[in-house]
């Protein structure tokens, strides 16, 4: 059997289709903790390793790919911002060994009461 130039243009070709598809691969199983690390996602390790455990199965590649998107950042809508700030400044005195600065009670906005009568 005698290879001649197409047999050869041939082999070239199964090989740039194999290294495209193997970046491709590469590139899609890094792509959640790529985004979730852009993100400054606390579990980015987490799931960046998820993400590439995830060739075994493809489900675990999308509850990666998921969890990178969740929004992470957390607001107590418990409380007001100045009373938030109270609180943060109570909490800080509290750990500094000193006194409670003077302010509004932290806790919930103000309740009207009435008067007893």
């Amino acid at each position: 059997m005698n290879l001649d130039m197409w047999d050869y243009i041939t082999f070239a070709c199964f090989f740039v289709v194999g290294a495209g598809f193997m970046g491709l691969l590469f590139f899609m199983l890094g792509l959640p903790g790529r985004i979730a690390r852009d993100r400054n996602h606390p579990d980015a390790e987490a799931i960046y390793m998820m993400g590439w455990l995830g060739f075994l199965g493809v489900v675990p590649w999308i509850q990666a790919l998921l969890w990178a998107f969740k929004p992470t950042d957390v607001i107590d809508i418990r409380r007001f911002p100045k009373e938030e700030q109270k609180a943060i400044d109570d909490e800080a005195a509290r750990l500094a060994g000193k006194p409670a600065p003077p302010g509004p009670p932290s806790g919930g906005p103000p309740v009207a009461r009435e008067p007893h009568g």
